[in-house]
């Protein structure tokens, strides 16, 4: 079984463990099994190597929280000396330094041993490029989600204890929960991203919810995250209706949430079956600022190198711009802090259907990429346009041996709560680290 980040770090300030000798081994298992995985686009094998080679040195070695643990970082956040490409041939920009949570990872000694494979400019739920397709290492036949596929499929494989992501519309929820995985994207508060009007924040994927914690506290350079406390007596709402369609939701993702809210109730909890009042709007300003920010992202971009279903998102993107207004997040949120004052989380599902298959989805038209994309993320992408911290767990297994996860939902400023709640679940219903 490999060893959770926090322990290795623990043993690396310890000097139980040389960080060299260390990352030289993540980096030969990665050349093996990532050629089936798909989830790396660049390996920084000598980088790495020569990285935590320097570790060693370093004065303040005992006092770092990611000390010599390898990390994975989604390619969107420049790494100096590496190309940021959002997955697409029509951008290929040198980073001439680090992103701000590059930064933060290397100064609590995490060593970046790679760029995790994205779809082109982060838009859809299934990673996949004419290079590659990156495969669920629980079940390779399946998809290991998007945008943060990469990311999510590094840490499920076993090839990285934790790793770095984006969330626009659930592009860390969605990829954690189909591979197994702890994946926590903050409040726009703690780690706003910039783009997609707003909807993006930064975040963690592990197996852990200890490990989610810590890597979570290094990004946004919160300490008191790391140290996950006990939840108390919280007042949860329990919903599995799809915000606005109604659609039917397969039965095992429902059950999971059932099984969690039966836990929870058990526990001492307040379980009660509720929703906010969603309405149209907000699904209206999601699906605006979807098509329209990756628009804005494509200005200036050679268009004749995207992809046809990217080239056709951005054409309708252009005239939605003129659509996105900030009075639609303003109103939601509001609606959403009304709910919550009678609620402290709010769990669902996080899947509203099954994954799609591992497939080239970048050869599939528009239109074909983006029903099945909408129809999975009917539940995450409503908490990115209200700005509020969210968050899956694992908790169970579909009869066709993927992993299931439940979502949990918390107001601004919640994350120490979620996870708090994660950790209990974690104790209530174990789950298994790795396939």
């Amino acid at each position: 079984m490999v060893v959770t980040a926090k322990a290795l770090a623990e043993r690396v300030r310890a000097g139980e463990v040389d960080p060299e000798r260390e990352i030289e081994g993540v980096i030969a298992g990665i050349q093996t099994a990532d050629r089936v995985i798909g989830a790396f686009r660049r390996v920084r094998d000598e980088e790495a190597v020569a990285e935590a080679r320097r570790l060693r040195e370093r004065a303040d070695l005992a006092d770092l929280p990611l000390a010599g643990v390898p990390v994975a970082v989604k390619d969107v956040a420049g790494v100096a000396g590496e190309t940021v490409t959002r997955g697409s041939r029509a951008i290929v920009v040198a980073a001439g330094s680090d992103h701000l949570v590059v930064q933060r990872l290397r100064a609590a000694g995490a060593v970046i041993v790679g760029l995790t494979r994205v779809p082109e400019l982060c838009i859809w739920p299934m990673t996949d490029s004419p290079e590659s397709v990156t495969r669920n290492p629980w079940a390779p036949e399946y998809t290991a989600g998007g945008s943060s596929g990469g990311s999510a499929a590094a840490v499920a494989a076993g090839l990285v204890p934790v790793a770095h992501g984006t969330d626009g519309l659930g592009s860390i929820r969605l990829p954690a929960a189909m591979c197994g995985l702890v994946g926590i994207k903050a409040g726009a508060d703690v780690l706003a991203e910039d783009g997609w009007f707003g909807l993006s924040a930064h975040g963690s994927l592990a197996t852990t919810v200890a490990d989610a914690a810590l890597m979570l506290s290094v990004l946004a350079d919160r300490s008191s995250l790391a140290t996950v406390g006990e939840p108390g007596r919280l007042r949860i709402a329990i919903s599995t209706t799809v915000p606005l369609t109604h659609a039917p939701v397969p039965r095992p993702l429902t059950a999971a949430v059932e099984r969690v809210a039966d836990l929870l109730a058990a526990s001492g909890h307040g379980v009660t079956r509720d929703h906010p009042r969603y309405g149209v709007e907000p699904v209206a300003g999601i699906l605006e600022r979807w098509f329209a920010g990756p628009a804005e992202e494509a200005a200036g971009l050679d268009t004749s190198l995207l992809q046809p279903r990217t080239r056709r998102h951005v054409q309708v993107g252009r005239a939605a711009r003129t659509l996105v207004r900030p009075g639609t997040a303003r109103r939601w949120a509001a609606r959403a802090a009304e709910f919550f004052t009678g609620y402290d989380v709010l769990i669902s599902p996080t899947l509203a259907t099954l994954p799609p298959k591992a497939a080239p989805w970048h050869a599939r038209s528009c239109l074909a990429n983006a029903l099945p994309s909408i129809a999975l993320a009917g539940f995450t992408g409503l908490w990115n346009l209200a700005g509020y911290p969210a968050m899956s767990v694992p908790a169970g297994r579909h009869p066709n041996g993927l992993p299931i996860g439940v979502q949990l939902v918390a107001p601004p400023g919640g994350e120490a709560r979620l996870l708090a709640l994660a950790a209990q679940l974690e104790t209530l219903n174990p789950w298994q680290r790795l396939p």
